[in-house]
């Protein structure tokens, strides 16, 4: 059989039971820090606002991209408007409008 006598000294045996308990209350204190009410919110505001800013910046560039696009169609490389394209948009926004116009005359008449 081993021999399993302890060799070490009771005042070594005393400092490691004090450093192993040090480490307890240590690590107790990490683990109530951990499962507090309030960390526990903190941590999901903080994830919900990660997931926030991550979705509205790919939103941002998704945006930006159709706005590029679409003044790519109105303008050309050298940034002069294309009147073949811009008249009759506007034509259209402009009967748009006087439809509406119209519409809400009649309401009121």
């Amino acid at each position: 059989m081993a021999d399993t006598a302890d060799t070490r000294t009771p005042a070594q045996i005393e400092a490691d039971i004090k450093r192993r308990r040090e480490a307890l209350a240590e690590t107790l204190d990490e683990i109530g820090v951990r499962v507090h009410p309030k960390t526990i919110v903190g941590d999901a505001k903080a994830k919900v606002v990660s997931n926030i800013d991550h979705t509205l910046g790919r939103a941002y560039v998704q945006v930006n991209r159709v706005v590029t696009d679409v003044k790519a169609s109105f303008v050309d490389d050298e940034g002069a408007p294309r009147m073949e394209r811009v008249v009759p948009v506007a034509l259209v926004a402009v009967a748009f409008v006087g439809v509406l116009v119209l519409g809400t005359r009649r309401r009121k008449g």
